[in-house]
């Protein structure tokens, strides 16, 4: 048990406290701000160059309710996406995920996400949205919601290792590039 102790530790570093602790609500005001439209901006282009599909604020050093997803799958609903303050109206169902992430630099380990999530927040405009997510794209908004809450996937995960497959290494090196969430998709 002392490698996967460590590796949590490593996961609680002092230069990266903003990782675990929740992200302070975004006042309407400042989500209008251009220097918060910029970082919006800044953000995509961060998780498009990794490539990755999604991205938290404090994962690059900003405590605000802020992330942004795209699955960039062809769905017009699964991206681009701004959810700024999301909370949750509904969770249903289950099903298993092999995750990765910047946070935990070449690790993946399983865990359970909700197989549908109903999520209400602002877009980057600051117009209400409701989002109803289900399966890749539940997880990812999980994966993003739970960086704001500062929380890390190994908290919930299980059998933490390095990756080894090629889809988990594959996994594990776009989480490291981009800091967002990667991973292997399974079904429970």
């Amino acid at each position: 048990m002392p490698f996967l102790r460590r590796i949590y530790d490593e996961a609680r570093e002092e230069d990266r406290p903003i990782l675990r602790k929740p992200a302070k609500k975004m006042p309407l005001e400042e989500l209008r701000d251009p220097l918060t439209q910029q970082l919006i901006d800044d953000m995509f282009l961060t998780m498009y160059n990794a490539p990755g599909i999604g991205l938290a604020a404090p994962q690059v050093g900003i405590s605000r309710r802020l992330a942004v997803v795209d699955l960039q799958d062809g769905e017009p609903e699964h991206g681009p996406l701004v959810i700024v303050n999301p909370r949750y109206l509904q969770t249903e169902g289950q099903r298993e995920t092999t995750e990765g992430c910047l946070s935990v630099p070449g690790m993946v380990g399983e865990l359970d996400r909700f197989e549908r999530v109903v999520i209400s927040g602002l877009d980057r405009h600051g117009d209400k949205l409701q989002i109803d997510a289900e399966g890749w794209f539940a997880v990812c908004l999980q994966h993003e919601i739970d960086h704001l809450d500062g929380v890390l996937y190994i908290d919930k995960a299980r059998n933490i290792r390095p990756a080894m497959t090629p889809e988990e290494i594959e996994a594990a090196e776009a989480a490291q590039a981009e800091g967002a969430p990667a991973a292997v998709e399974q079904t429970a």
